[in-house]
């Protein structure tokens, strides 16, 4: 018995499922592509490294300037309002999977036709119940649907939507890392050029120096006019730099306007950071799993992937339960009586046949667009070792060159010692000290130039990494 029980429902499904339409997919799906098989690219958005890197530089004017950026940027708010609207589109699918029930009523005012099918009702006889040819019909009452999905299509939908918000989330932590990036570099390079006006304004007085030196010597008669020609044109020269070091001052101010979206910027000086020797010990290609726009990439590929489970869901029927429990009269005066109820319930399968295509055309559609975002993962990927290389390779080479320089600017400092030796043990006249100087200063910055730029190659490498190694 139960097994011809059995039988006997199974056939009926079996018959529907053969009779779906053919599913004849012409995409192949893609592969994605791994950096290294200890690279996890799984984390979930709450799984961050420590982001607030920017706080090992103990510096509370940076660390103000990305908190201002971090709250009031335009893309900050573009990015979290894409969030809320893929978590309302994520409610919105989640709600049409579950059954839904409708409270309704409405009151109609008709005449009926005589020659018409309900033709009895347009006279009025007491006897058949009739008062024609006018009636107000009332319908109040509940009505319920549910479809009962059980092929998994609407789940395969909003595990796509969840996929969107989840990406959606991933790419807020990348617009901040971006932000966060940005200001630092920019912060860090306007210091590098209030570093070296300093050392310009120095080497001015020096020459300022030299100058009223070679004038008191012409004056009495001990030097030709043309030994200070040169000097007045490396003053000149010096005056050109200042003045371009402060126009770079100034645009560098206007940009971090922008991006802390402030009506102005102001600076005081700070000293550049350290040079390390080398690169911490927990750099790493396992890193980039850290990287925001991997994960948004990975949730993208997630998302996609239920949209092609849906489309296959599409060619299998679909199942729903509908019901009702209404109160109808063609007297509002009978609305509320109990024979005036009437119910039902109705179980209903839709099954597509043949639609000249459009299904198989759908799933191709679907997983040529998780292609799509696999291809683009891949691609990302691939960018993003190369960009940890060559930021990393780049790190390395200028701390070596700062650590060159400052042997150099070591050397340079001996000649203005030795120079300064000779001035006190009067060999020598004061603005020789002063010429000695002017070279060592100019080392300083190239030394300072090169600094500023290893500091920019270190945020570029923290970026690369997703917010990585320079964390504390």
């Amino acid at each position: 018995m139960k097994r011809s029980l059995i039988l006997s429902l199974s056939a009926p499904l079996a018959l529907i499922l053969a009779a779906c339409a053919p599913q004849h997919p012409t995409v192949s799906p893609e592969k994605t592509q791994s950096v290294n098989a200890s690279v996890n690219t799984r984390l979930s958005h709450t799984d961050w490294p420590k982001n607030d890197w920017w706080t090992a530089y103990h510096d509370p004017q940076l660390t103000s300037l990305i908190a201002k950026a971090l709250r009031d940027a335009p893309d900050m708010h573009i990015a979290r309002q894409r969030i809320t609207l893929a978590e309302a589109q994520a409610k919105a699918t989640m709600a049409a999977d579950g059954p839904q029930v409708e409270l309704s009523g409405d009151i109609e005012r008709q005449k009926m036709s005589a020659e018409g099918v309900m033709g009895p009702f347009a006279i009025t006889d007491p006897a058949a119940g009739t008062t024609g040819p006018w009636y107000t019909n009332g319908t109040f009452g509940l009505s319920a649907g549910w479809d009962l999905d059980l092929w998994g299509k609407n789940r395969d939908l909003v595990e796509a939507r969840i996929g969107k918000v989840n990406a959606q989330k991933a790419e807020l932590e990348q617009t901040r890392q971006l932000l966060a990036t940005g200001v630092a570099r920019l912060y860090w390079e306007w210091q590098t050029e209030a570093a070296i006006d300093s050392v310009l304004a120095t080497i001015k007085q020096d020459q300022t120096s030299i100058i009223d030196a070679d004038k008191e010597l012409y004056q009495h008669g001990i030097t030709s006019s043309v030994e200070g020609v040169e000097t007045d044109i490396n003053a000149s020269k010096t005056d050109e730099r200042i003045a371009e070091v402060h126009g770079k001052m100034k645009a560098i101010e206007a940009r971090l306007q922008a991006l802390t979206n402030t009506a102005s910027v102001k600076l005081t000086r700070r000293d550049l950071p350290a040079v390390e020797a080398s690169l911490p010990s927990t750099l790493g290609y396992a890193l980039l799993a850290r990287r925001p726009d991997l994960q948004e990439a990975h949730w993208v590929i997630e998302a996609s992937m239920s949209n092609v489970d849906a489309a296959k869901a599409a060619f299998y029927p679909d199942f729903n339960l509908m019901a009702f429990l209404q109160q109808d009269a063609l007297h509002l005066s009978d609305l509320f009586r109990h024979s005036a109820q009437q119910m039902g319930v109705t179980a209903g399968f839709t099954l597509p046949v043949f639609d000249s295509g459009r299904l198989n055309a759908q799933l191709d559609i679907a997983q040529a667009q998780s292609n799509l975002s696999i291809a683009d993962y891949n691609k990302a990927v691939v960018e993003a070792v190369n960009q940890v290389a060559r930021t990393a390779s780049e790190v390395e080479t200028l701390a070596t060159k700062t650590q060159q320089q400052q042997r150099v600017e070591h050397d340079a400092a001996r000649v203005v010692t030795l120079a300064q030796a000779r001035f006190n043990a009067g060999l020598i006249a004061g603005s020789r000290v002063n010429e000695a100087k002017i070279p060592a200063l100019q080392e300083q910055i190239a030394g300072l130039t090169l600094k500023g730029q290893y500091v920019d190659a270190t945020l570029q490498l923290t970026s690369a990494l997703g917010g990585g190694y320079h964390h504390g």
